[in-house]
Order: C-alpha cells, then structure tokens, then sequence
C-alpha cells in the first residue's frame, strides 16, 4: 500500500517553479538546450530562420499546420503581441494553440513575467486570465475530470495510463496539470523542450527507456538500437488524449455564454469527520456580468448552530465558478472548524441548474466542504435526504426529505421511496422538508432507491443495506506534514465509511454499496518500514474524532540520531458494533505518511475573488 504513494497528487506544489539560478548557468554554457528554450517560449518561425542546415529542417517540422483559435482581445493583443507573433487571421504564436484552465492561464502569465520581463498589472492579469478562460478554455465535459486540481484535493491519481507515461508527465507534478491543458501537437512538442531547458531532471526522465510490454523485446531477443524512450511515449499519448481540436471544444463555443447564476440554490454538503449540512446559498449579481455575491446558510444534519457564510465569486468560461467566503470563525476556533474562511471551487452544468465543488481552507488546503448545489426554480424539488442510509427489516424509521416548493396536504401514497420501502405515516410537512415513517422489508434489495415527491424525483438518493459487510478508511492514503515551530501544521482528517457487499455478495465489487459512516473507536499503528524506528512515538496524535495533529519540526533529540518527527503509520478503525463472520469487530487501515513542512508553496489566489 505504501507504493500507491507515489501517485498523489500534491496540489500544492504544482506550478511552474521557475528556472533557479544554477539552471541559469546551465542554460548559459549548454547550447542545445538553450535552443530548446528558444523554442519553448518564442514564435517557431522566428527560431527557424536564424539556424543554419540540417537544424532547420528538423524545426521546420515545429512549424504550425492545425487551425489555430484567432486572440480578439485588445488588452491581450496589447499584452502579449509584442512577444507572440500575429498572423493574417488573428493568431498568436503559442497562445493561439492553447486551451486550458483559469490556473493554467494565470500560471503562464507568471512565468512570462519571471522569464521575459512581461511588465502586467494584477487588474490587467485577471482581465487577461477571465478571457482566455473563456475564449482559450475548456469545454465543460473537459474541465470536469481535472477539477481536483483547483479543488485541492489530494488523491491517487487512477487517470495515468501506465508507467512510462506516469514517469514522463507526472513524476514531478500532478497528472491533472497535464490533462488541464489542450494543444496542438507543435504545441505539446514545445512543452516537452522547455522542460529541457528549465528544469535539469526533464532531460533524463524523458530519456529513460519506455518500460510498456511493447517496448521491451522478448527474452533472448536484442533490444532494438534505438529503443522508445519515455518522453517520446508521453508526447504521443498527451498529443491524442489532450489535442487542441475536440468534439467538446467544438460543440461548446458556440454555446458560451454568461453565467445566469442569480436566484436561490440549495446545499448539500458534508465535511470529512464532520458529518452533513444542509442549507440554502444566495447568489445575486456582482460588479459585472460574471461576478457574483453569495449569502449561505447551512445546518448540521445532526444538529447544532447554523453556519453563515458571506463571499463572493467570479465565473470563468461560463460554468467554473472561483470563490471566497466567510463565517465568522471564533478566535479559539480549531483547525477543523466549519466556520473557516474559505476558498471555493465549483464546477456549473451547462444548463446552470447543478453545481459540485469543493469549498476549502487550512494552510495545505486540507480541510473542506464537498459540495453540491442545486437550483431552486419555484417548481418541487428534493435535494437531499436524511439519514444517509436504511438498514433492511427496520420498522418506523423516520426519514427526512428536503426539498423545496414541496406540496402540502400529502399522504403516504404520494410519496415513493423504491422497492422494499414503505412509507406508513406523514409525520410532518412543509415546503422545504416532509418527514415521514416507513418500513423496510426484510428481503429488501441492497442498492440505492430513487425518492420522489409530486413529481420532483431525486435519483440514486438513499441507500438500502442488508449489513455493514466491511470498514474502509478515507482517504486510504494521505500525507501529513509536521510543523507548529517555525511552519505550519499539515492536518489530515478521517472518516471510516461502511460497505454492503451489494447483489454479489462479493466485497471491492463495482456493485458495493457506501452505506456512510459508522461509529468508531480510532488507533495508530507502527508501519513496519525500518528497524526500531518507532514512528508511532514520534510522528504525531489522533483523536477520537479522526483528527490527525503532526508533532513539530525540526530535529528531535529524544529520537534516535536526532531526526525529524517524520514516518510512515497505519492509522486503524474498530468498529464498535459491527462485526465480520467470525464475531470479531472490523477493522480497516488508511497508510498515513508524516513528513517535513512544505518550505516553498505556488499558489494563484487571484483567480479567485
């Protein structure tokens, strides 16, 4: 388990770094690369004409033959024309050929002031990332996979195709930096030579030998002379998966539009470790037609104060929303409270009738809100349904649905709960919530059920179990970092979440159900890694409310040699009631790596509001 590590995505640490000064002087003693910096930061035609033969036939072959997306914007013509050519048909060398995300973007303006002096305003920066977003951005059925980027989530990546491809594009950074970019293959072509020329470990990484089946020669049999190498299966398949012109990108542009986001939406939410909320957010009209302020009102599910929360956002490209909002945190107020200031980001559907995204705090952004907007639109509508699932031969349970324009008057023969779920009493009743009795028949069918109310049907919304069948630990893998001296802690935050084994009764089946969390006593346990190490002493604590606090940094004489509070644990849930066929309590495991603070960090808050 502990090598699945080697795939998270450290979202804090995915821009462009820069060239530092030892790759300065590098690049002015080494002539090829220096090229390929010519290469990756200016007009290929520019580069052609001054080099002499053989080279130029080979950067003839550099030279644009895809229909590019002409710049109209006159602050970026003004901005970056003087540096990116302009064709007869309103190109700009390298821009033109590029599609990509609001970070994306305004990670490409920094690293133009950094390596070719562009002198820019911040007003002018996001006047120049809002409409590239648009005009050079991503479709929304392209933008949707990678929102865990600026979501800040940290996760196995599942999305790197094999090994090769994982050592080329995504040995130093995310997968999902790559896939947030769409170019030509020129373009991509570059990409690769200005890693070359910026960062000292491109060259090699990408000269490594392909270790994909086909690549390799049978046993006995002489490995071709000049074998695949990693950077050549990396540029062919970001250059098929990630190309400049897609059906999305086509069928969208047409259809780009301001957002019309003002009205009344309703939140569903939850907060690993803490539980679910509910509530209403406000969103009215901004400065200009894609700014926005919000008003939220949220509600524990299991009870306590409501959280207010007061932002505003921006919408970019007409669906993916940049945020911020506050609450009024108390000064005494842990790391894990609710009432944080956040950061928000939200993907919106084409029909600006949904939203999901996360809204997130804590100084490695590991704290958040998962969230889920639907709109109100004056019609009956169902948003949510409490508690998160029902157990299969329980009588009288009351379920909670939430909603909004919910008829009144009902009777149990109005509302429908699916198959094996029968609704004996209405309990209570108003527009924005119907709490009624219902039964579940013993031999009910484990799987979700669809709930509906007059008409509004919410799918897939609650789930029936016949017994919690396994434990998993969420997130399975997760870094925490140690601090508290000098730099901040780096938290990381529990849940265990029960399964059925679904119709197969097999468990880790696609059929699983995620019945949510149960009720837990919470442990560390040593990762037998390295001989009398005892990482478990040192690396940190966690509390009975799946909170995992680092021990500080720095060197710690009480340990052996003096190292740092760094390790690798296990940190481990028992159950308090549920039991495997043996009788015993179940149990599961989430590896849990403790290193050292995060000494540098890029982040991009102006692109949020």
């Amino acid at each position: 388990m502990a090598g699945k590590l080697s795939g998270l995505t450290r979202l804090w640490a995915t821009g462009n770094q820069g060239v530092s000064r030892a790759g300065a002087a590098i690049l002015a003693i080494r002539a090829p690369i220096r090229r390929a910096m010519v290469l990756g930061l200016f007009s290929t035609s520019v580069v052609v004409a001054q080099v002499a033969k053989p080279e130029a036939d080979s950067l003839a072959s550099l030279n644009e033959t895809e229909t590019g997306i002409p710049v109209t914007d006159s602050l970026t013509i003004a901005k970056c024309g003087s540096c990116h050519a302009a064709d007869a048909k309103g190109n700009l060398s390298r821009i033109s050929w590029s599609r990509t995300t609001p970070e994306g973007w305004s990670q490409a303006i920094k690293r133009m002031v950094r390596l070719n002096g562009l002198s820019i305003t911040a007003e002018e920066s996001r006047a120049i990332v809002k409409y590239l977003s648009g005009a050079h951005g991503l479709a929304p059925e392209e933008a949707k996979p990678v929102m865990y980027m600026p979501e800040r989530r940290t996760i196995d990546e599942t999305n790197i195709p094999n090994e090769t491809v994982r050592t080329s594009c995504a040995a130093c950074h995310g997968f999902g930096q790559a896939l947030s970019w769409r170019r030509s293959k020129v373009e991509w072509k570059l990409l690769q030579n200005l890693h070359v020329a910026l960062y000292s470990q491109a060259d090699a990484q990408y000269r490594r030998p392909s270790v994909e089946p086909g690549d390799q020669p049978p046993p006995g049999q002489t490995p071709p002379a000049k074998p695949r190498t990693a950077g050549e299966v990396g540029l062919e398949y970001i250059s098929k998966t990630a190309p400049l012109a897609t059906p999305e990108w086509t069928a969208w542009r047409p259809r780009l539009r301001p957002a019309k986001l003002a009205g009344k939406w309703l939140v569903s939410a939850t907060v690993p470790g803490q539980g679910r909320y509910v509530g209403e957010m406000t969103i009215a009209a901004g400065k200009d037609e894609d700014s926005f302020v919000t008003s939220v009102a949220l509600q524990p599910v299991a009870g306590g104060a409501p959280i207010i929360r007061q932002g505003s956002g921006i919408v970019y490209g007409g669906y993916s929303w940049r945020g911020r909002s506050t609450a009024g945190a108390p000064k005494d107020a842990g790391p894990a409270d609710a009432a944080r200031d956040t950061r928000e980001t939200m993907w919106f559907s084409p029909d600006q009738k949904m939203a999901t995204g996360r809204w997130f705090w804590g100084e490695y952004h590991e704290f958040g809100y998962d969230v889920t907007l639907t709109r109100a639109t004056g019609a009956p509508t169902i948003f949510s349904v409490v508690p998160d699932a029902l157990k299969a031969g329980t009588k009288a349970v009351q379920l909670r649905i939430l909603g909004d324009s919910l008829p009144s008057g009902l009777k149990p023969s109005d509302i429908d709960v699916g198959a094996g779920v029968t609704v004996t009493q209405v309990l209570s009743s108003s527009p924005t919530e119907v709490v009624v009795a219902v039964d579940v028949a013993t031999d009910a069918t484990a799987g979700r059920r669809d709930v509906g109310i007059a008409g509004a049907t919410m799918e897939k919304a609650l789930p029936v179990y016949r017994k919690v069948d396994y434990l998993k630990v969420t997130p399975e893998t997760s870094v925490s970092r140690l601090g508290g001296v000098k730099f901040a802690k780096g938290y990381q935050q529990y849940d265990a979440i029960g399964f059925d084994n679904g119709p197969d009764a097999k468990p880790y089946t696609s059929d699983d159900l995620a019945i949510g969390p149960v009720d837990v006593d919470w442990s560390v346990e040593e990762f037998l890694a390295v001989t009398y190490d005892d990482d478990k002493k040192f690396v940190g604590t966690l509390s009975q409310a799946a909170l995992f606090t680092p021990s500080t940094e720095g060197p710690n004489p009480a340990r052996r040699f003096g190292r740092n509070n760094y390790g690798d644990v296990w940190v481990v849930a028992t159950a308090k009631a549920e039991k495997d066929k043996f009788g015993k309590p179940l149990t599961a495991k989430s590896y849990l790596v403790v290193t050292v603070p995060a000494y540098q960090r890029w982040d991009q808050p102006e692109v949020g509001q």
